[in-house]
């Protein structure tokens, strides 16, 4: 039986446009998975994989115009979206360069002999070494930056771990022209070209998750692909580390005296916010709770001119789009529920942005309404309008857990005056990153971020963004009383890597 060929379609009109591959047999995964084993010991030099990252964010910049083409005609995200997506990428890049240069994140601590202590403490020295190869699950929504040379991917290639990426489907094109450029520069600086390897099929993805020299998986996507991702990870002989995002709501909190000082000003940032990439965001709010009353109304019509101000857009592929217009045509005939902007088909390719309203107290009480309480992926949010803070702590307590929470408040309430700071505390268990007076859709690229939540928001306590992405990749080992001639040159007592560690207790730079 010949293997199912693997076309890249354009969004826009859902025409193939060609054929780029062909899905990957269970002989060409392992060949895959096993050409990057071997590549793990290239990768042991951290000056040559620093200098991989970096020759790896050159060559994709040399590349811009080919790949925010092809990304486009794909994609359908517009060459504005992919070359800020495509230049964070590379910013990506050579922040883990960086981190590798430094080494803090292989957390050497030394701890000398000491027979004085209760119990003695023996000669112990503990660094992290990487895990193997790791399987990287591509995003719909970012081509670049959770794809194939996306965070996922570099922060494993930073950690020293080979990568077998499987394409998403929405642009196989660009994954197999990107998989070049990165395996070119991989080739400058005399790693194996197995490093990063590149499969695509549903079928495909099973294998690799399955495969006994896969270490560990990243994955970016719905809550049931994920999550069977995920049970596939554990049900193994061997279970590996699966580092799943998978779905959010991303609530926000109006507080009636936010709503009562700028009600236009928060009513046109969450149309903003909710309508941005068509709403193809995992950050997007999806639920927002605002307050009955005159207040809240205003909020409501800034709203509501701002969204019908937006144009109908393209989403990733046909199959989102159908489901997204089945999804809000459902949730918009349960009880109580108005549309002041419709959301839905926008045309026979396109969708409509738009927004629903409900009593908050209905999505409190639970039932049929809780609907409303899972993510809608499109340009739609839900608004619930609040009676009193009890229905707003009665909803939150309802929610599963996200990658964001918002909170608008006053300036006498961000002063800390009022309740904004027990809606901090409301909010922080419901999700990795708390927003105030601003909106969750753009992910900064630091060291103090986190993207990740509690279950569904993500399968870990991990992040995918910033430079803590990179523990994901990596395991401690302690050597006891072990010769200092047989040590690995990390701990060594001379520091020839000239390593930042921790001493006897003492941090040294």
């Amino acid at each position: 039986m010949a293997a199912a060929p693997v076309w890249s379609v354009d969004p826009r009109t859902g025409k193939q446009r060609e054929q780029v591959a062909v899905e990957a047999t269970a002989q060409e995964v392992d060949a895959t998975v096993t050409a990057a084993h071997a590549a793990r010991d290239a990768l042991a030099d951290r000056t040559v994989r620093a200098a991989f990252l970096r020759t790896a964010a050159d060559r994709l910049e040399a590349r811009r115009d080919q790949l925010v083409e092809v990304a486009d005609a794909e994609t359908a995200l517009g060459p504005v979206r992919l070359t800020g997506e495509l230049a964070r990428t590379c910013y990506q890049l050579r922040a883990f360069a960086g981190i590798v240069d430094e080494g803090a994140f292989l957390d050497v601590v030394i701890d000398h002999p000491d027979d004085t202590a209760t119990p003695p403490v023996p000669d112990l020295r503990r660094h992290k070494v990487p895990l193997g190869v790791v399987a990287v699950y591509s995003a719909s929504n970012f081509p670049f930056a959770f794809s194939v040379p996306g965070g996922d991917t570099a922060s494993a290639l930073a950690a020293g771990c080979p990568v077998v990426v499987k394409a998403h489907p929405d642009h196989p094109a660009l994954s197999e022209l990107v998989a070049k450029v990165l395996r070119d520069a991989a080739a400058e600086h005399g790693v194996p070209a197995g490093v990063l390897g590149l499969v695509h099929g549903f079928d495909a993805g099973l294998e690799l998750i399955r495969h006994p020299l896969v270490a560990a998986a990243g994955f970016t996507g719905s809550v049931r692909g994920g999550r069977a991702l995920f049970d596939e990870a554990a049900a193994r002989p061997v279970p590996i580390p699966f580092h799943g995002e998978l779905g959010s709501l991303n609530p926000v909190v109006v507080t009636e005296a936010a709503a009562a000082e700028r009600a236009e000003a928060i009513g046109t940032g969450l149309a903003g916010s909710m309508t941005l990439g068509v709403g193809q965001f995992c950050v997007k709010p999806g639920l927002v709770l605002v307050p009955s009353g005159a207040a809240g109304d205003g909020l409501v019509k800034s709203l509501t001119d701002a969204v019908s101000n937006t144009d109908p857009g393209v989403l990733l592929d046909h199959r989102m789009r159908d489901n997204f217009v089945r999804g809000v045509a459902e949730r918009g005939r349960l009880p109580e529920v108005d549309s002041p902007v419709t959301p839905g088909a926008g045309g026979e390719h396109t969708v409509s942005a738009g927004f629903l309203t409900v009593p908050a107290s209905r999505l409190a009480a639970g039932g049929e309404h809780d609907l409303l309480l899972e993510e809608c992926f499109g340009p739609v949010t839900v608004v619930a309008r609040y009676e009193d803070d009890a229905e707003v702590a009665a909803v939150l307590s309802r929610l599963p857990g996200n990658l964001t929470a918002t909170v608008q408040l006053s300036e006498a309430e961000a002063a800390g005056e009022g309740k904004g700071a027990r809606l901090l505390a409301e909010l922080t268990p419901l999700a990795g990153r708390v927003v105030v007076n601003g909106w969750p859709t753009g992910v900064a690229v630091a060291p103090a971020q986190h993207h990740g939540g509690p279950y569904p928001a993500t399968t870990s306590t991990s992040t995918s963004v910033g430079g803590t992405a990179i523990e994901r990749w990596l395991r401690p080992v302690v050597y006891q009383n072990a010769p200092e001639a047989l040590l690995p040159p990390e701990l060594r007592d001379d520091n020839p890597l000239g390593l930042p560690r921790r001493v006897d207790g003492r941090l040294e730079r």
